[in-house]
């Protein structure tokens, strides 16, 4: 199992409850100023969503210090 596996808590939120995933909901409106709703992502070319995905990872973030999301993985990767 993933917990087991990767040592980390895992949290199940209850059906149609977003504020219990407050940062889950932040990073859809993330990945939303890029890819509106019904976007078709056949039409990207993998390059294009790289990109993206290096941006969203390279952002800092409050809920993390103000680091970004790769160097809190590096953090625990260590």
């Amino acid at each position: 199992m993933f917990f087991k596996e990767t040592n980390m808590q895992v949290y199940s939120c209850d059906p149609h409850s977003p504020w219990q995933r407050g940062t889950n909901e932040n990073s859809n409106r993330l990945i939303r100023d890029f890819f509106p709703k019904q976007t078709d992502f056949s039409t990207f070319s993998s390059k294009e969503m790289k990109h993206v995905q290096k941006l969203l990872n390279e952002k800092p973030g409050k809920t993390l210090d103000w680091s970004t999301l790769k160097e809190k993985f590096k953090e625990k990767s260590c």
